[in-house]
């Protein structure tokens, strides 16, 4: 070819190129005026916003700044707290033309993935003023009470060696190991046994530092009892309390190994998110041991100061507000529990919380919420009632959902060849996977859960149903299942469906499911009613203990009531159960959505031809921004639910890092027990819902095992 020719030919490539960026440069300006108020300017600036290199992304500082710092010398780099975007300001002008010359539309090579960055020019960057927040009254954080020689010794000195060894109480549980020294701590009764003291007391090499603690006066008697957990990255426990009549004041915790986020929680709500770097000392006494939860959540990675804090005593940096951030990827996490055995009641000035004066030593079920009356009102019950408990089960909640729905499966094999599918509300994307020649692309509310689509394979992000970031009329098909029942006021339902019709083309078809009301239908028991007799008998609620139980239907801002497993609904709006007991008893599906018995599982695999396990489609939609895997939007996880067999590690605990108590869970029964919000729909409301949005008409719409279907076809 000749020399001028190849040029033109590559020019014209070039052309096309920069062409491309600029149109995906330009959608990512609109997305974020519409999703984040963000204007961005024609002319060129020092200041610049930088799409998709957010926290929320995955994207840490280190790495964004090392390539912008290659365009010229920064100024400011702020990165939101879990946000798919950023606001870099560099000293010059010059510096800031050039990065976005060169930096749009390239790939930024992150820890997990690669994101593409698009840049548009800012006239001002504001951010929050940093504030810092007062740790909970009687906690102390002391960073660097062991050195590194210590640390080593420490964790050398625990022998994990043992799966189950009594001298020192080891158990194997599913989310930790755990090793009891001194005293064992019973899961089963959330106590300890003081008249029967363990062969092991506290290993000699952690006398030292002990002896240290008591010396610089953060505990005044030499602890008796330690409790050892160990935790993998994206391991975490629910929020708990340390029994008051087990233990004593002071409780010592030190960790070892990779640093985390702990939130401690006060009853009236506030929260407080406190880092605990590794071989750093936490004493939590007075109100921060008796009042306060404590928790971590579970995730691979927190989002954390950039560098050490330089904060007074007892305070913390407040990460809601924090410019200087980034992302620090867990690792494996060694806590050192040491406490002292109490031998007398606890008269401690929080009789409400505390077991020795009248208050249960498992605590008490929480007071079931009302039905929402205003949308302020639903999203905080949705936040409660949903988006927590399913972060918080999202790991045994996918161990659950294996098999997709035969007749979901015919819907996405429908579709023709290079279709754009948005599964909205994907659960861990067990319907991605279905059709590999379409271009398939989920969202959930759970992070949690997108992460375990992201490890599958999955193209997924973190969304609210009700405010999805892609383009309008983008998709050739959508699906929701299970998750419109989860919004718990009827506009909030409507705008889900129209969420929904304002991703499709015009042509485009939609498919949803929602739990029925009516679980026996043309004389046909769902499979959720007639597997109740197969369910242990344990799984079954108390209705004495159980808020709302007895209660019956509600007045339309009455209490809801916990709905008894198994058993037909006598009311639309209510509380589900979700049971963790015995790991060893095949997990159940309870309403039908997800994990199926091995014969069944076989023949819906023959029915569909693919499952989401069996298939991995790579391919990605083209939208304007990539959300985050770790955006925190709002509502509508796919979920369903499942009355689920677990490991005793799941048993509400006080021990160490355990959890005790939680606003999502009851303790009727020995297992805990966590609530969410299901509003179910009775024969032709689903329909009718969605006749209240122009521009769709309704296709078909049937009854499938105990579930309401439709499938919408816009105009």
């Amino acid at each position: 070819m000749d020399a001028s020719v190849e040029n033109n030919v590559k020019a014209v490539r070039r052309s096309k190129e920069d062409k491309k960026v600029l149109r995906k440069q330009i959608k990512a300006s609109h997305t974020l005026l519409k999703h984040e108020g963000i204007t961005t300017a024609s002319q060129p600036t020092k200041s610049l916003v930088v799409a998709n290199g957010g926290l929320g992304n995955g994207v840490s500082r280190e790495e964004l700044s090392a390539a912008l710092k290659e365009m010229g010398e920064v100024d400011t780099l702020i990165m939101p707290p879990q946000k798919p975007y950023a606001f870099v300001t560099y000293r010059s002008e010059e510096s800031a033309r050039k990065a976005h010359i060169h930096l749009n539309g390239e790939k930024l090579q992150c820890r997990e993935s690669n994101v593409t960055l698009y840049l548009s020019y800012v006239d001002s960057v504001t951010c929050k003023e940093e504030t810092a927040v007062p740790l909970p009254e009687g906690l102390v954080l002391v960073e660097d009470f062991v050195s590194p020689e210590e640390e080593s010794l420490l964790l050398t000195a625990i022998d994990w060696s043992s799966t189950n060894d009594d001298v020192t109480a080891q158990k194997a549980l599913k989310h930790r190991r755990v090793k009891h020294y001194g005293f064992e701590f019973r899961y089963d009764n959330n106590n300890v046994d003081k008249d029967k003291p363990l062969a092991a007391g506290i290993p000699q090499e952690c006398l030292p530092v002990l002896e240290r603690c008591v010396k610089c006066k953060h505990i005044n008697i030499m602890p008796d009892q330690l409790t050892v957990n160990q935790y993998e990255a994206g391991q975490g426990i629910p929020p708990h309390v340390d029994t008051h009549s087990a233990f004593e004041d002071t409780i010592l915790s030190l960790s070892l190994g990779a640093k985390t986020v702990m939130e401690f929680r006060h009853p009236n709500g506030r929260l407080v998110a406190v880092v605990l770097p590794g071989r750093s000392l936490l004493v939590m006494r007075g109100e921060s041991r008796y009042l306060w939860t404590h928790g971590i959540t579970p995730r691979k990675f927190d989002t954390v100061p950039a560098c050490d804090p330089q904060s007074l005593a007892h305070t913390t940096p407040d990460l809601g507000t924090h410019s200087n951030l980034t992302l620090s990827k867990r690792g494996t996490r060694t806590s050192f529990t040491f406490r002292k055995i109490r031998h007398e009641p606890c008269c401690c000035a929080f009789p409400s919380a505390c077991d020795s004066q009248g208050a249960p030593s498992a605590p008490s079920p929480p007071s079931p919420p009302s039905l929402p009356c205003c949308h302020a009102d639903a999203a905080l019950l949705e936040e409660e009632y949903v988006h927590r408990v399913y972060d918080a089960i999202a790991s045994h909640f996918s161990s659950t959902r294996h098999s997709p729905w035969p007749r979901v499966c015919d819907f996405l094999s429908s579709l023709p060849p290079a279709s754009v599918l948005a599964d909205v509300g994907c659960g861990n994307g067990k319907y991605l996977g279905v059709n590999p020649e379409v271009i398939a692309v989920g969202c959930d509310r759970s992070s949690a859960l997108v992460q375990i689509c992201a490890e599958r394979g999955f193209q997924a992000f973190v969304s609210d149903a009700l405010r999805v970031p892609l383009r309008s009329a983008s998709c050739d098909a959508c699906i929701s299942i299970a998750v419109i029942h989860h919004f718990s006021t009827q506009e909030r339902r409507l705008a889900a469906v129209k969420e929904l019709v304002r991703l499709l083309k015009p042509g485009g078809r939609v498919l949803i499911y929602v739990w029925a009301f009516e679980q026996e239908y043309n004389k046909q028991k769902s499979k959720y009613l007639k597997d109740q007799n197969k369910e242990h008998p344990e799984n079954h609620i108390s209705t004495e203990n159980t808020p709302g139980d007895s209660q019956g239907p509600r007045g339309i801002y009455g209490k809801l009531s916990v709905h008894k497993n198994r058993t037909a609904f006598n009311t639309k709006d209510l509380l589900v159960p979700w049971h963790l007991k015995d790991g060893k008893k095949r997990v159940e599906e309870e309403s039908g959505e997800g994990g199926k018995k091995d014969k069944r599982k076989e023949k819906s695999k023959k029915t569909s031809g693919n499952t989401c396990s069996d298939c991995n489609s790579s391919s990605k939609l083209d939208s304007t921004l990539d959300p985050s895997p770790d955006s925190n939007m709002s509502s509508g996880s796919g979920l369903d639910t499942c009355d689920a067999t677990h490991s005793p590690d799941s048993k509400p605990s006080p021990s160490g890092d355990t959890s005790k108590t939680s606003a999502l869970k009851s303790e009727s029964s020995p297992a805990p027990v966590f609530h969410r919000y299901y509003h179910v729909f009775q024969q032709g409301e689903l329909e009718q819902l969605c006749g209240q949005v122009t521009g769709i008409k309704v296709q078909s719409s049937y009854h499938d095992q105990g579930n309401w279907c439709v499938i919408l076809e816009k105009d």
